[in-house]
């Protein structure tokens, strides 16, 4: 990977292209946070802070994130830049403090023998020098004795601790939350090049020759790209979902239950640190990779030993321009001081080294044309315009679509159809429209074309479309929009709605597809045993027998049909709560639909109310009291109610009325329930908390009692801290719940 120098500007276009500008960020509004300038620096932060936690839990925890690299990554620069500025706003809980990562109870917890530090990022060249001047002045570089650092390619894949003791491998564990991972010891046996001993020439270099102590090796553990497309190709045999990218099947494949799993999805890992170099008789990185290799570990052969900035570059340049040829995913480039002595002189920060940076590579940018900008409908009702453009080899796979997200985003990005516009993959994974080509005769062309405008009707059912002030997405709110149906009907049926047994995504999407159902009532005046037994459940008979031939399709059939109408009939007494929550109205989750029960008794004492009455309760507002308005404004939703009554679903409220069974002994106090609890969901706790008479409020407020927090709290929690709102833990919420009576002040 070595090659000729070339000046920094040459370099930067070598990498970003000839409009390369060191500030420019691409734009990636997925997940977008509402803009700082609206909030205090106090607000923003904790914002912030709910926004990376809940990132970090999707990626770390479910191996399903929901934001890209890139735009992760500003967020925690903005953390990092607002608590510079206010340094009293700094908590222990914040992210900045931390390492992030997650684990999981599936497994058992291992401690690692030193704690397992992230790195920080130099998204362009600019910041990546100056992390190298600010560390060759603090290492006293002169051009007599230069600071040596060690490049590697950055593997996209999930980190991976190796413990060994006498030379035989006795633990391998995840990274977790930097302190703390999760035993895959068994799983990590699958994986064919994990040593299980210490090759003989890798522990003659062992500074202790009895090698009684225990080594602590670390690395990352990643899926070959040609592997990914085997596995997403038995996936969609099988009908499996596929996974997004290599490493999140990397990342659930090592942490399944079933090691046997784990064996056949073809694993394998590149080892490249050390928790303590003291057993050890080598005191560089270059060195200790060489250490590895005679152990018998893999290790990347790209790793190069430079002393100046510009050989540095070239290093980036050259991994950036043979990414694609690897069988393996990069997403950069990890710059390290090479002395393990200047390591520990540098030390850490509270999150990473000080000795080591992660150059990210920026994304890879196509031209194409926008043929037309589509709507879609979303299950919620949201409208969503989707570039429509011609197909374009972008990242190693063809795109021909992406988001725009709303009109706001349109407008901001300036994009019109017929425009040549700029398209990549952000983080290498989501296709996104950057914007148009403006230069030459491509910007009087773009300015010709009319802007792109939201329709003022739904494009699945006609309906009117709104846009609530001070929102930037259009809806539909017709319970009767076919795009929404789907998601409408699962949601009916779910625990904390109707509660109705069977009614699961699969079973209702065949429903819906075979013209069975289109709206909540018909599944009380319009379904039937005998054409419930009849869908078709998308399965096949693997064999033949008398009733059916090998290949034939399977129905549900009646004994299952004919238990899910009987859950279905009994939802029926759900009572007015369930009915209001399952409608998915805007707003109106578990908690504000009780309150709206409770407070009118009945569906028709509801509809009677004017939107300044419903603001009026205490925990409502004027923004759910308009969405609630606005259902039942919509002449298609107030006919399906009425289709519910005339079945005989109860749309009064058990108990409305009557004095309640235990003592108010909590009246008057507010609590929050942040986090994931061990012995109840949250709306368990929270109905039980209800029963004494408490309030439960989805935010944390001056006016809030208490917060309980169970792990992975997020914002709530330090939000709570903020203002000084004291937090419970579960043992105490148990205590509360057991004896109706909250702890002392």
């Amino acid at each position: 990977m070595a090659g000729s120098n070339q000046t920094n500007d040459s370099l930067q276009e070598s990498l970003f292209g000839a409009d390369f500008e060191p500030d420019l960020q691409p734009s990636e509004p997925q997940a977008k946070a509402a803009p700082a300038r609206r909030q205090t620096p106090a607000q923003r932060a904790a914002e912030l802070n709910g926004i990376l936690k809940h990132a970090a839990y999707q990626y770390y925890a479910l191996d399903a994130p929901e934001m890209t690299d890139a735009q992760f990554d500003r967020y925690l620069v903005e953390l990092q830049s607002i608590e510079a500025d206010h340094p009293e706003l700094v908590t222990p809980d914040s992210y900045t403090q931390n390492i992030g990562g997650y684990v999981s109870e599936q497994f058992a917890p291992v401690r690692h023998a030193q704690r397992m530090y992230s790195i920080d990022d130099a998204m362009n060249l600019e910041e990546l020098d100056e992390w190298l001047a600010r560390t060759d002045a603090a290492l006293g570089s002169t051009p007599e004795h230069p600071v040596a650092y060690t490049c590697e390619l950055k593997i996209d894949g999930l980190g991976i601790a190796l413990t060994y003791r006498d030379g035989r491998l006795l633990r391998a564990a995840t990274r977790g939350d930097g302190t703390t991972g999760e035993d895959v010891t068994a799983n990590a046996l699958t994986i064919r090049d994990i040593p299980r001993t210490l090759g003989r020439a890798g522990l003659e270099r062992v500074a202790d020759r009895g090698f009684g102590q225990s080594v602590e090796v670390r690395g990352e553990v990643y899926m070959p790209k040609h592997s990914f497309v085997r596995l997403n190709e038995e996936n969609d045999a099988a009908g499996r979902p596929p996974f997004a990218n290599p490493r999140n099947a990397a990342a659930g494949s090592l942490r399944q239950k079933d090691s046997n799993v784990t064996k056949a999805r073809d694993l394998e890992t590149f080892i490249y640190a050390v928790a303590d170099e003291g057993p050890l008789a080598v005191t560089t990185q270059k060195a200790f990779l060489d250490w590895l290799r005679d152990c018998g570990f893999s290790v990347n052969p790209h790793a190069q030993r430079v002393t100046d900035s510009q050989a540095v570059h070239q290093y980036c340049a050259d991994a950036l321009a043979h990414r694609q040829d690897l069988d393996y995913d990069i997403d950069g480039v990890v710059v390290k001081v090479d002395s393990f002595a200047s390591q520990n002189a540098l030390g850490f920060t509270a999150r990473a080294p000080r000795w080591s940076i992660a150059f990210k590579f920026p994304p890879e940018e196509k031209r194409t044309v926008l043929r037309e900008i589509r709507v879609q409908v979303g299950r919620t009702g949201v409208l969503t315009p989707v570039a429509e453009f011609d197909p374009v080899l972008v990242a190693g796979s063809t795109i021909a679509r992406a988001t725009l997200h709303n009109i706001d985003e349109v407008h901001r990005r300036d994009v019109r159809e017929g425009d040549t516009i700029v398209v990549h993959k952000a983080g290498d994974v989501i296709p996104e429209v950057v914007g148009p080509v403006t230069e030459g005769d491509f910007g009087p062309a773009h300015l010709a074309r009319p802007e792109w405008q939201m329709p003022t009707t739904c494009p699945s059912c006609g309906s009117p479309v709104i846009c609530e002030e001070g929102e930037v997405a259009y809806r539909c709110v017709s319970i009767d929009c076919p795009a929404q149906a789907t998601e409408r009907l699962i949601h009916w049926g779910s625990r904390n709605a109707m509660d109705i047994d069977g009614l699961g995504e699969e079973i209702v999407n065949r429903m819906v597809e075979q013209g069975l159902l289109r709206d909540v009532a018909d599944y009380y005046d319009r379904l039937s045993v005998e054409e419930l037994a009849a869908v078709d459940t998308g399965r096949r008979y693997e064999t033949a027998t008398k009733d059916h031939n090998e290949g034939d399709s399977i129905p549900v059939g009646k004994t299952i049909a004919g238990k899910i109408m009987e859950q279905i009939q009994n939802s029926k007494r759900a009572g007015l709560s369930r009915v209001l929550f399952g409608l998915g109205i805007r707003h109106v989750g578990a908690n504000v639909a009780a309150l709206l029960a409770n407070h009118y008794g009945s569906l028709e004492g509801l509809m009677a109310a004017d939107e300044e009455d419903i603001a009026q309760i205490d925990g409502i507002g004027p923004k759910i009291a308009h969405s609630v308005r606005q259902f039942f404004a919509v002449p298609e939703n107030v006919a399906v109610l009425e289709r519910l009554r005339q079945a005989g679903v109860v749309l009064e409220q058990e108990g409305f009325g009557q004095e309640p069974e235990k003592p108010q002994s909590l009246a008057g106090l507010t609590f929050v329930l942040t986090g994931t609890l061990e012995h109840f969901t949250r709306t368990e706790a929270g109905n039980q908390l209800k029963a004494f008479g408490a309030k439960v409020s989805g935010s944390v407020s001056k006016k809030t009692s208490y917060v309980v927090a169970g792990a992975a709290a997020g914002s709530k929690l330090t939000k709570a801290q903020q203002l000084g709102v004291p937090v419970l833990d579960e043992a105490a919420l148990r205590q509360i719940l057991e004896t109706g009576q909250a702890p002392q002040a």
